[in-house]
Order: C-alpha cells, then structure tokens, then sequence
C-alpha cells in the first residue's frame, strides 16, 4: 500500500511538473518556444542520404500499405546551450535559465511527410505499459515494435506520446530509427 501511494505521489510530481514547465502546458510554459504563426504550414521536405532530424510527430498514417509520419522540426537545446537561447528568445521571461535543463524552438511549425521504413528500429524512454498511471515508469533506450509504437501513439488516456520530441534517423528519404527524447 504504501509502494502504491509513494509511486502515485511521484507520477503526480512528475505530471505536474510537465504541465508547469513542459510541453503539457503549452500555453503558460516557459521551456517551450511558442511559435509566432500557430497555423502550422505542411510542405514537401526532399530527404536523401543520411540525415539526424529532430521533430514533434504530428501524425501518423498508413497510406495504402506505407506507412508516413507527419513531422515537425525543431530546435532542442540542452544545458548552457538551453539556457542561452531561453534567453535569446523569451528575454521577458523573468528567468535566465531552463528551469528543466532543456528548451525547445519551433518558429516556423510546418509539417511534412516522412515515409518509415517497415523495419525501423524505435527506442523510447517512458510509456504507458499497463494503462495504470501508476506504471509508468523510465527505462532508457527501450526497443519496441514498430507497431506497439503507433498504438501507443494512438493512446492518449495516461500518457500522450505525441507530446515528446523524436530524434529520427533518415536514409534514403525513409525513417530507420526513431528515438524518442524523455522530458521531465
């Protein structure tokens, strides 16, 4: 009883500090860059080679049998570096620092598709296992299907995983890895 209670007390911190800091409390955060156009714009984005992008995924479909992801890119900013462009982009924001060690720009949103590779490789940090809150819990770098990825996805009752920033890896103007970024 007292586990249970102790891991509810903790997921409420947790929660609470996304909705306070996070990407949860879009409107009133200070970690999050809010973008100076919100009508997001969706244009064709020509990939090729290997390319490292940081994006928001926006969606998911299944277009006749492949698969796309809607993606948005950002800018994410870690330490010093999280500090400085708080600074730099929120100069009335009381605070000269990123209150979680991390900050996000998105200027300019605007989509486009990214078609996934079949047998992409995805790696999360944090998810809804057993639809108890209580559950949730951290464990880095954990590979799942891509499949369990899109239901999850697809879930939003306990934990939205469209709220988290993905790292993709892109070759040849497919996906073949998604990694998504733990935020406190």
């Amino acid at each position: 009883m007292k586990k249970t209670i102790l891991a509810i007390s903790l997921l409420s911190v947790i929660f609470m500090g996304s909705f306070t800091y996070g990407n949860l409390n879009y409107e009133a955060s200070t970690v999050l860059a809010k973008p100076k156009n919100p009508e997001i714009q969706t244009e064709n984005k020509d990939i090729t080679d290997t390319t490292k992008e940081t994006i928001y995924i926006t969606n998911i479909n299944n277009i006749e049998g492949q698969l796309e992801i809607q993606a948005d890119d950002i800018e994410w900013f870690e330490g010093k570096a999280a500090d400085e462009a708080l600074v730099k982009n929120e100069p009335n924001a009381g605070i000269d620092y990123a209150p979680d060690g991390y900050y996000i720009v998105n200027d300019e949103p605007s989509t486009y598709e990214l078609k996934v590779a079949p047998d992409a490789e995805v790696l999360v940090q944090i998810y809804d296992r057993t639809g108890q809150p209580e559950d949730i819990d951290i464990n880095w770098n954990e590979k799942i299907s891509l499949e369990k990825f899109i239901a999850l996805y697809n879930q939003k009752d306990n934990l939205d995983m469209s709220q988290f920033p993905y790292h993709v890896t892109v070759q040849d103007g497919e996906v073949i890895q998604i990694v998504q970024q733990y935020i406190p």
